[in-house]
This record gives structure tokens, C-alpha cells and sequence, in this order.
């Protein structure tokens, strides 16, 4: 079993910055992804990072402002979050999985989950 924790959440301003961290303790993990859900609106996938190539993938509303990278420790990914905008407001979830194959952006493709961290962006 592999249990992920998140931090970083939090509420700013237009413009602002924040960075998520996820770190990950269990057994060996293929690929790591950020995923967000506003009220309302379906899970959709914003970032990936697959560890063994350190590959990356954004989606489309993201790409330019977000980073996603290892953090301090193997089995940590950061997510840097530049020029936010409300429509960015939504929980952020941590998703890991062991397997290979699936498309990034498919949530079915991850068994593992974190809890959530909110990130609000208003004036």
C-alpha cells in the first residue's frame, strides 16, 4: 500500500505563486501526478512526472505557469504554481501508481491517492 501526503495548499491573490509538495512512502512508484477538482466540474489532470526518466507532461491550461519536479527525496514531486489565476481554485490531489502503460491524464491509471490540499485564488 502506498500512502501519499500532501502540503502547500492555501488562498492568494491573482498573479500569486504557491508550491504543492506530495511525498509518497510504500512501495515502488512508476509515475507521480497532480490532478484538481473545482466544485462542480470533473477531476481533470495537471501534471505528471515519470520517475525513472524524469519525463514530464502538462495539461494544456497549465503549461508556461506550472513546474512539476522531484522534490528533496526520491519519492517526493513538488508543483509550483506561478501567475494563479481563480480559475486554478480547486482541490489538488497527489496520485501515484506502480504500473506502466495508461494515459497520464486518465485517472483510472492511478490506485493511489492523497487527501486533497486546497488552493483558492481570489482578490
Amino acid at each position: 500500500q502506498v500512502q501519499l501526503t500532501e502540503s502547500g495548499g492555501g488562498s492568494v491573490q491573482p498573479g500569486g505563486s504557491l508550491t504543492l509538495s506530495c511525498a509518497a512512502s510504500g512501495y515502488s512508484i512508476t509515475r507521480m501526478a497532480w490532478f484538481r477538482q473545482a466544485p462542480g466540474r470533473e477531476r481533470e489532470a495537471v501534471a505528471v512526472l515519470y520517475r525513472g526518466t524524469g519525463d514530464t507532461n502538462y495539461a494544456g491550461s497549465v503549461k508556461g505557469r506550472f513546474t512539476i519536479s522531484q522534490g528533496d527525496s526520491e519519492i517526493t514531486i513538488n508543483l509550483r504554481m506561478n501567475n494563479l489565476q481563480p480559475d486554478d481554485t480547486a482541490m489538488y490531489y497527489c496520485a501515484a501508481t506502480p504500473r506502466y502503460g495508461g494515459q497520464w491524464y486518465n485517472s483510472a491509471a492511478y490506485p493511489f491517492w492523497g487527501q486533497g490540499t486546497q488552493v483558492t485564488v481570489s482578490s
